[in-house]
């Protein structure tokens, strides 16, 4: 997937101008920065919720700038949420099933075995509804996962989550095929430095940095103006 021309703008407000963005099969990318960087947007135009404005975005050869985010999923492309929706009367199977529905006749693995993987399989009965917080982000993420993607867009999986819920999702993450490319928006760092092997940094839409995750999580410039030189805590704002 390539994405060039990234210019984004409400009104006169640019929060995204990048000139490309890459993404390679096997991927373990991290997007980091402050609140207001531009890191869901570029997320959102990746995945087709969010119009191009000016961007040729390509997958697999083929240009999708103008494919609608429905489109883009039965393609390949998932995503998660920053505040997950539910439906508030569907089943949390049911909820699955729909993520799944365009590759029902040939899954890589059943609703069930998918609400298994993200601990929810006591689960598969209840209304979505009634679902705590990390659940509903355990639900959202085995949605993206139903769909058998092969690029997987994380908006902060992590944000919320208890110490054992985010353990349970480096165990899934961890778990992902190698030729899935991942896609992570997250400001906890010690969930960046377990999954992320390339990180970009953004500063008002723009790239700071980027470059191998432990180079730039060990430069100064970086710590100073994104997580702080308390370390972790600052990271967790």
């Amino acid at each position: 997937m390539v994405a060039t021309g990234l210019r984004h703008a409400y009104q006169k407000l640019i929060v995204l101008d990048l000139d490309t963005f890459t993404v390679a099969p096997g991927d373990r990318h991290a997007v980091i920065g402050p609140n207001g960087a531009g890191k869901s947007t570029l997320l959102n135009l990746l995945a087709g919720t969010t119009r191009a404005q000016t961007a040729t975005i390509t997958y697999n050869g083929q240009v999708i700038t103008r494919r609608s985010g429905a489109w883009r999923a039965r393609a390949g492309i998932g995503r998660t949420f920053q505040h997950p929706a539910v439906y508030p009367d569907v089943t949390v199977l049911d909820c699955v099933r729909m993520g799944g529905w365009h590759h029902r006749h040939h899954p890589d693995r059943t609703p069930l075995e998918v609400l298994d993987l993200v601990g929810l399989i006591d689960h598969a009965d209840h209304p979505a509804a009634v679902l705590s917080h990390g659940h509903r982000r355990m639900l959202d993420l085995a949605v993206a996962l139903a769909g058998q993607p092969r690029v997987l867009l994380l908006d902060e999986p992590a944000a919320g989550l208890t110490d054992t819920d985010t353990a349970r999702l480096l165990d899934i993450l961890g778990g992902l095929p190698s030729w899935m490319a991942v896609v992570l928006v997250e400001h906890h760092m010690d969930v960046v430095a377990a999954l992320a092997t390339w990180i970009t940094v953004l500063h008002h839409g723009r790239r700071h940095t980027d470059g191998p995750a432990d180079t730039v999580r060990a430069d100064p410039a970086v710590a100073a103006l994104y997580l702080g030189a308390g370390g972790d805590d600052a990271a967790h704002r």
